[in-house]
């Protein structure tokens, strides 16, 4: 069976200009050219998220998730022609017209065809040999997204289209672009242009990256020498968030849920290390290369790609890169009914396992695979909840409790949708929202249990279980929890930042350490309490430097985070450097004016009270009252 269905896309429509007369003076040398050149053309496709339609005669049609990767495309093209036609005779050089539209095209299996097509056509036919138009409405997604310089050319009109369709042209040098950014009229050289460009800052990137750079390989080699981290002993990846191709941006959540589903699949595995949600997600929404990925967060592998929502429909791209060797080792895009979402998540999870050369036994196929349930609504309702957790605020907690709520009533056997309702009781816990804590945290108890009762290889339900069990006092139950969830998730970076909080708050500090540095390993950009616990692990040791540099490191990335100041204030007052002491002693009642020293060692869990009460004496001594 054939699927029709209609969506929007950014469709490249190119041409040869003067095709007939070059087929004329030598027919032979021109389909060896025109041969070359499509080649060319269809790998720098594929290189930026598209996929050839057709390419009939010296036709060559392609659609495109974004109109971003579209125009980009389009100008690395035309770079990369022009350069080859640098070495043939001026009569025999071949130049293709370029057209980029974003609109509304019907798919009919792999073809398609419609309005957005007909426009990128005739937009095709009033770019000059070697140039680019583009259609208005791709040019109101990339005007302040790519520094190229635009030509407004009039409004066209279009055979079948009602409205005249805006043209705008996208000049290939230099010259142009700073002539239509700055008003410059004098001619210079290009790498003159590119330096007096570069000190604006904005747009210097772009004019680099498409005009002046030579034509790079695929994928730049990354180096291992320059990456922050050592590379691991085995497969490593950062999964970076998938892009938004759905006209709503409050779709966010399902293609941040989806990055999320494959990252906690991959997580599983044992035989990776993968890198957390949280540091990949730093990286949302900004022009990022793989080599800055890699270098970021030492790793080999990165995946990435898109999602389209559209009624009952779900398109997604992914392709997996080697940065190290420089190369795609695989790419995909999937057409299915939403209903398939389950199983198509599976499906890209157990192809990049199969691309690493990763081989699984049943029973780990058997973890990895699955969402936990077969009702969509139940599922969508627990990724909205999912994404107002990470805003931790009274509000959003109770957004996402409703919704945990509601798909419980639309699936009662959903184990994951205990495991998030019972992270929202916790949370009013640490919020300080909650009228009895002891309540909230027997409820969340409760909760924990019962996702494990229905699914007991929840990693996270375990994490939640095991920190419970910690802040009640239940030491040994808690650290068994969490192993349970670090034994589930080997490498979820939460499960071991709660095993090493669980170690350290059980008088295991020195066990404690290693565990933390592998949760920051696992995710360089941790939040701020995975350092400030780590730090308190080598205070309660006496390791007061490198206590000093992990609570410094806390206290930077979150100047508001209260309980960051109070470790890093205790470990001052121990190290004898008073004057930093209370100057953190003053910001701390600065910030939360209510605080107090008794209420800070009611709450605290330490097992060891000789430990707890030397710091605690330390922060009466900084002046924290």
């Amino acid at each position: 069976m054939i699927w029709t269905f209609s969506t929007v896309s950014a469709v490249i429509s190119a041409d040869v200009e003067g095709y007939s007369r070059l087929m004329g003076d030598d027919e032979v040398a021109t389909v060896r050219t025109l041969e070359d050149y499509r080649n060319v053309t269809v790998d720098l496709i594929e290189q930026h998220r598209g996929r050839v339609v057709d390419s009939p005669g010296d036709n060559v049609l392609a659609e495109f998730g974004s109109v971003v990767d579209a125009v980009q495309c389009a100008v690395e093209i035309q770079q990369v022609l022009k350069a080859k036609n640098a070495e043939l005779p001026e009569n025999r050089r071949m130049q293709f017209r370029i057209g980029v539209n974003l609109g509304d095209v019907i798919q009919e299996g792999e073809r398609i065809y419609g309005d957005g097509v007909n426009i990128a056509a005739r937009i095709e036919g009033l770019a000059e040999g070697g140039g680019i138009c583009v259609s208005g409405s791709a040019y109101e997604r990339i005007e302040n997204k790519l520094a190229l310089g635009y030509e407004y050319l009039g409004e066209h009109a279009v055979k079948n289209i009602t409205k005249p369709v805006r043209v705008y042209r996208v000049p290939l040098e230099p010259r142009a672009i700073r002539e239509k950014r700055a008003g410059i009229r004098q001619w210079k050289k290009v790498a003159v242009a590119a330096a007096a460009v570069i000190t604006v800052g904005a747009g210097a990137f772009a004019i680099w990256n498409f005009y002046l750079r030579p034509s790079p390989p695929p994928v730049e080699v990354a180096s291992v020498e320059r990456m922050a981290f050592p590379l691991p002993d085995k497969p490593s990846i950062a999964v970076l968030p998938f892009t938004n191709m759905s006209e709503d941006p409050k779709q966010e959540y399902f293609s941040d849920g989806i990055t999320e589903a494959i990252i906690t699949a991959l997580s599983k595995v044992e035989k990776l290390f993968v890198i957390a949600r949280n540091s990949t997600f730093t990286y949302k929404g900004k022009p990022v290369k793989v080599q800055q990925v890699v270098k970021d967060l030492g790793v080999q592998y990165v995946l990435e790609g898109s999602v389209q929502k559209s009624a009952d429909r779900i398109r997604i791209t992914a392709q997996l890169i080697d940065a190290r060797k420089g190369h795609h080792l695989w790419a995909e895009r999937y057409d299915r009914d939403l209903k398939d979402l389950f199983a198509l998540q599976d499906e890209i999870t157990m192809k990049i396992i199969t691309a690493l050369e990763v081989k699984l036994t049943e029973g780990e196929q058997a973890l990895v695979a699955g969402g936990g349930t077969d009702n969509l609504d139940a599922y969508l309702k627990i990724l909205q909840a999912r994404d107002l957790k990470r805003d931790q605020n009274i509000e959003n907690n109770h957004k996402a409790r409703q919704l945990a709520e509601e798909a419980i009533r639309l699936d009662p056997d959903y184990a994951q949708a205990y495991r998030w309702l019972s992270g929202t009781h916790l949370i009013d816990v640490w919020l300080g929202s909650t009228k009895s804590p002891r309540e909230s945290l027997i409820t969340a108890m409760g909760l924990a249990k019962k996702a494990l009762s229905l699914d007991d290889s929840l990693g996270g339900a375990h994490g939640i279980l095991g920190n419970i069990y910690i802040m009640r006092r239940d030491y040994e139950k808690g650290i068994m929890e969490a192993e349970r969830a670090v034994e589930l998730e080997p490498n979820g970076a939460d499960a071991h930042a709660f095993l090493g909080m669980g170690l350290r708050f059980a008088d295991r500090a020195e066990e404690a350490i290693p565990i933390l540095k592998k949760a920051i390993r696992l995710d360089p950009h941790a939040p701020e309490w995975y350092l400030h616990v780590l730090a308190g692990a080598y205070r309660e040791i006496e390791k007061y430097e490198e206590a000093i540099e992990w609570g410094e490191k806390a206290v930077q990335q979150n100047p508001k985070n209260v309980l960051s100041r109070v470790v890093l204030c205790s470990i001052y007052s121990l190290a004898g450097r008073m004057d930093k002491a209370r100057v953190q002693a003053k910001e701390i009642m600065r910030l939360s004016p209510n605080i107090s020293v008794e209420r800070i060692a009611r709450t605290d869990p330490q097992k060891n009270q000789v430990v707890k009460k030397r710091y605690i004496d330390a922060l009466r001594k900084a002046g924290l009252k």
